[in-house]
Order: structure tokens, then C-alpha cells, then sequence
């Protein structure tokens, strides 16, 4: 039988809110945008697959 993860393990659960993703094509690096302010906030750097769970803008 499958059980719940223990609370505070920091494992999020659904979608982050308030935050969007769009892709760069001159860079190849996905970058994350605060929908509040449009300030950008963190690039991607690892590798070349999305944020986990960040809805991705048009």
C-alpha cells in the first residue's frame, strides 16, 4: 500500500505558483520569470530541459 511522504521532507506537491518559464532561443536556456513584476529570475543552466512544474509562457 502506497504512503504519504513525510512533512517536511521539502518535496512539492503540484504546480509553483506565480512563476512561468519561456525559452531562449540565442541562449538555448530556459528562464524563469516572476508573473507579478515580468523581472527575470533564474536561468537554467544544467542541462536543457525545463523547470519542473513552472507553467511555460507563449
Amino acid at each position: 500500500m502506497a504512503t504519504n511522504k513525510p512533512i517536511g521532507d521539502n518535496a512539492r506537491v503540484g504546480a509553483v505558483r506565480g512563476r512561468s518559464q519561456v525559452f531562449n532561443p540565442v541562449t538555448g536556456l530556459w528562464t524563469k520569470r516572476d508573473t507579478q513584476t515580468g523581472r527575470f529570475m533564474n536561468v537554467k543552466t544544467s542541462d536543457n530541459t525545463p523547470f519542473k512544474g513552472v507553467r511555460k509562457e507563449k
